[in-house]
């Protein structure tokens, strides 16, 4: 399937195991993806992630994301839900956190050794990748972009699309500025 990958989509692959590196945590997740097409220049991604304005509150993703490995990688939904049945996420995580240090819940293992030099895609990258490809096809592109990257991280429940929703970025609207539909296409 890599070998279909555009030079950008692969440097987002690469930018997300560095993400996962930087932040020691045992494999690339969908989270990293997100982090990685963040900093994009000059693509059809980073395009569309700067038209939406995204750009410009990269911050803000940045911070949604870490609340979210705070609470162990619930979504703000998932919060919500439980909080409909009494269980105050927040509550927990301080607690854990007063007991075990700041990031506590996050599953991050920056004492563990490697007993390879690579990094494991975990469950979500793995279907994110799978879904850009779906993607691909099905727009007929000959190619996997960044850009399919993205809209894979836009239909896929969890974290990252949560806060790309969040923050006005959809599997419509960026469909829209990449591929028309009376606004800025990308080229």
């Amino acid at each position: 399937m890599f070998e279909r990958f555009t030079k950008d989509a692969r440097a987002v692959v690469m930018g997300a195991v560095e993400h996962a590196e930087g932040a020691g945590t045992g494999s690339v997740d969908a989270e990293h993806l997100l982090l990685a097409l963040l900093e994009r220049e000059g693509s059809r991604a980073s395009f569309a992630l700067a038209a939406l304005g995204l750009a410009e509150r990269g911050d803000a993703v940045r911070e949604a994301l870490g609340e979210a490995r705070r609470r162990a990688g619930l979504s703000q939904a998932d919060a919500e839900a439980l909080a409909g049945l009494g269980i105050d996420v927040s509550e927990i995580v301080a607690r854990v956190e007063e007991v075990h240090g700041v990031g506590a819940m996050s599953g991050d293992r920056k004492d563990k050794g490697w007993w390879s030099g690579r990094r494991s895609f975990g469950r979500g990258a793995k279907e994110i990748l799978e879904k850009a490809l779906r993607i691909a096809v099905a727009r007929r592109d000959r190619h996997i972009g960044d850009e399919h990257i993205l809209l894979a991280l836009t239909v896929r429940p969890g974290v990252p699309g949560e806060v790309l929703a969040d923050h006005g970025v959809t599997y419509e609207s960026v469909v829209r500025v990449l591929y028309g539909g009376g606004e800025a296409k990308a080229g």
